[in-house]
């Protein structure tokens, strides 16, 4: 019976290492968030409401630094795919959205500040 705690304490010590806040943010879901963006962030205008919840959405999903800075290397990635993408479009789309976010949409962005 006490190796069986004890086993059992080991193992939820090593899951609270393995499963830390901050790395539950996966590229899939910054993309899957912003893919209804693509269209304002390459012709301009005016976001439509897909997108902005979508932006909404990607604010919700990344609560602490860690999860921010991850979102930041996936927007970052996913902008460069995408030479077309409107620079300033990129970085009004959280403003146009009416959300007050510190991830930065840009291809240039140093998301380690």
């Amino acid at each position: 019976m006490k190796a069986a705690i004890v086993s059992m304490l080991v193992l939820v010590a090593l899951m609270q290492m393995i499963v830390t806040p901050g790395e539950a943010i996966t590229c899939g879901q910054v993309d899957a968030s912003l893919a209804s963006c693509i269209p304002y962030l390459i012709a301009g205008g005016n976001p439509d409401a897909a997108c902005c919840d979508g932006v909404k959405n990607l604010k919700s999903i990344t609560p602490a630094t860690a999860d921010r800075r991850a979102a930041c290397e996936c927007v970052k990635a996913a902008a460069a795919r995408y030479p077309n993408i409107k620079e300033d479009a990129a970085s009004s789309l959280p403003q146009k959205c009416g959300v007050q976010m510190n991830i930065p949409i840009s291809k240039t962005t140093n998301c380690a500040k």
